[in-house]
């Protein structure tokens, strides 16, 4: 069953970002949220998407944005971290989640999007690894090497690449343990939030793509990472492909189970993307289907899940236009937004005051932002 709600407040807390990627409350209430970057003029690296060469920075950050407070402004409150990007600022990875502790420690996940082959080239960068950050010194430190992982191990057996994108902070197990989304690797990883033990928990499964939709050569070129690789124009089309899940994030529902958004590989087949749940025993189900570029989830107090879809068309139409979906319990979904403003967003927080906080106009250099919305009913 599927419902519509028509009437909504739209606020933006923070204006002209680069990159944003996640978002997180603070133990006191105040938002943070990370910024991938821009990449720089340092080395480059081949993307893992075939569009070209990343090209190394650290134009990373991660701003603060003050909850109640009507005259502060968003301020970064750590810069220099690294960042990789194509030469027009899009297709950008870097600081890609932000989680605190119960202690208020702050880690924060980089991502990489390439091969892990090719790092030692960018120097000792933390790029495709999880740190502990302080805010007082603006420094980090090395918690775990999620794409070494990626390339010792390879869990999936496919495309060596990596790029962690999402993470959680279980703090009900006997050591806090981090959980990761490798959206390159396919996996999730966990890992202690002093770096020891560090395994795969989970592969999540390739799926086949029977008739696929493959875009035209006046594809719009929104971003490298929607439009497609070089040879995908070629006449002689597959009837049938295996897409890549790509896992966008991960939350822990009232079950105690994880669930965890794909948001598919190319061609990013509209209605193809899913919700997976794990549970205690590593078992992979599907828990709901039929979205198109999930990209983050939220549960709310009551159990009902929340949906952000980046784009509600394939990214190589161009259509930014994205969606927040309610699933509640019983399996009813109700569509709480869809477009009015809101373009490719990004990322997916519920605050205190039941209000929802998200990304919009992620993964776009300079003008992303930060916006609060209240449903009406």
């Amino acid at each position: 069953m599927i419902q519509e709600l028509t009437k909504t407040q739209f606020t933006v807390l923070a204006d002209n970002l680069d990159n944003p990627k996640g978002l997180c409350f603070s133990p006191d209430g105040n938002l943070y949220v990370t910024e991938a970057g821009i990449g720089g003029n340092g080395i480059s690296i081949p993307a893992a998407s075939g569009q070209g060469n990343l090209h190394y920075g650290t134009t990373g950050a991660v701003t603060k944005i003050e909850i109640g407070s009507q005259n502060s402004k968003p301020q970064r409150v750590i810069t220099g971290l690294p960042s990789v990007a194509f030469a027009d600022g899009t297709g950008a990875a870097g600081p890609h989640s932000i989680k605190f502790d119960s202690n208020g420690l702050a880690y924060v996940l980089l991502g990489y999007a390439a091969n892990p082959e090719f790092r030692h080239v960018l120097g000792n960068t933390e790029l495709g690894k999880i740190v502990k950050v302080d805010f007082n010194t603006n420094s980090w430190s090395s918690i775990a090497d999620i794409a070494d992982y990626e390339l010792l191990n390879n869990p999936d057996g496919n495309d060596i690449v990596s790029n962690p994108l999402a993470f959680i902070i279980d703090e009900e197990e006997t050591l806090q343990n981090l959980l990761i989304a490798d959206a390159g690797g396919n996996d999730i990883l966990s890992v202690s939030t002093e770096g020891s033990d560090l395994k795969a928990k989970a592969v999540l499964p390739q799926q086949v793509l029977t008739n696929p939709i493959f875009p035209g050569s006046g594809a719009l070129n929104f971003d490298k990472g929607h439009t497609p690789p070089p040879g995908a124009y070629s006449d002689a089309r597959p009837s049938q492909i295996k897409i890549a899940p790509v896992p966008t994030s991960i939350v822990k529902g009232l079950d105690k189970a994880y669930y965890i958004s794909t948001f598919t590989g190319f061609p990013f087949p509209e209605g193809e993307a899913k919700i997976y749940r794990i549970d205690a025993d590593g078992q992979i189900t599907v828990f709901a289907d039929g979205f198109t570029q999930l990209i983050d989830l939220a549960f709310d107090a009551e159990g009902n899940l929340y949906a952000l879809q980046h784009m509600n068309q394939s990214g190589w139409k161009g259509k930014i236009e994205g969606s927040l979906i309610k699933i509640a319990p019983d399996g009813t979904r109700t569509t709480l937004l869809s477009g009015e403003g809101l373009e490719a967003p990004a990322g997916l927080v519920i605050g205190s005051d039941n209000a929802f906080y998200l990304i919009n106009r992620g993964g776009r250099p300079g003008v992303g932002q930060v916006i609060r919305i209240e449903i009406k009913h």
